[in-house]
């Protein structure tokens, strides 16, 4: 760890830092464990040139998933934006899943997602990897779905020649589609935003815990088409779900139409080769 945040983080918390562990932090931040004089231990993530806004906003989705008490997030400790960046969580140390691990990740997600928000959106923007994402609100989730999900990452990958011409005129034939496609209206969810195996984690006891969130108000597939995408979720998380939460019918045959927002995401962050998934999925609509 470098003098520098260890000094920002003795300053912000009031407390000596004993020692410090690297971590890994993924391909974009570095993380560390670190151990303060007081026995608390801490999970610190950093980056030496963050996207501005990036650390606060990741702090109060995790504020704004807590206040549904129904699943566990790791409490904030400090955030800071200024140089050097970081934010310094409780440290979540796992244990063995207990038995009851997917059936009681498939309930508490129902929970949260049945807490509920104000609108399809969010008040304010946040990101997901480093890329930006707007949450302006939205009156229904039709429009919401294309104008603050697709179109800016089909936009942003045409810009970069990344997507061709032939796919975005077929993703124009979706946006006629799609008020169709969609299913029957749902009031807005309180969505984690980024549910993928690698943001599941299990806390000292055992029981589920989310971490990094890009968080919005949305329709609850969309966190279920997410753990679908990439695997790390067993039956049982889904069957649990359903029995907490019933599912509106048709909704096997919306998950690929809503994988296509993390798939454009993930042709932005890590390019061409996912191109191909993202026309398998448009096929199965247009």
């Amino acid at each position: 760890m470098k003098p520098e945040l260890r000094a920002a983080l003795e300053r912000t918390l009031g407390v000596e830092v004993a020692r410090a562990k690297s971590l890994g932090g993924g391909s974009i931040n570095e993380a560390f464990e670190v151990s303060l004089a007081d026995g608390e231990s801490l999970f610190v993530k950093t980056h030496p040139r963050p996207p501005a806004g990036m650390f606060e906003t990741e702090a109060r989705g995790l504020a704004w998933l807590a206040e549904a008490d129904a699943i566990r997030v790791p409490r904030v400790l400090a955030v800071s934006e200024s140089d050097p960046a970081f934010r310094a969580l409780e440290l979540l140390r796992p244990a063995r899943r207990h038995a009851a691990f997917d059936e009681e990740l498939g309930r508490s997600l129902a929970a949260l997602h049945a807490y509920g928000a104000a609108s399809f959106g969010l008040d304010y923007d946040n990101f997901i990897g480093r890329l930006a994402q707007s949450n302006t609100p939205a009156d229904g989730w039709a429009s919401f779905y294309w104008a603050e999900r697709l179109e800016p990452q089909l936009r942003l990958a045409v810009d970069r020649g990344l997507i061709s011409n032939r796919t975005r005129t077929r993703f124009d034939g979706l946006l006629r589609a799609l008020p169709e496609l969609l299913g029957p209206e749902e009031p807005p969810a309180r969505l984690h935003g980024d549910l993928w195996g690698g943001n599941l984690h299990g806390d000292e006891l055992g029981a589920p815990c989310l971490i990094d969130p890009a968080v919005y108000g949305g329709h609850r597939e969309m966190d279920l088409a997410m753990m679908r995408l990439f695997g790390g979720f067993g039956p049982r998380v889904f069957s649990a779900y359903g029995e907490a939460l019933p599912l509106e019918p048709g909704a096997a045959e919306r998950v690929e139409l809503y994988q296509l927002y993390p798939l454009l995401v993930h042709v932005n962050l890590f390019g061409g080769s996912y191109v191909a998934s993202v026309e398998r999925a448009l096929s199965s609509y247009v």
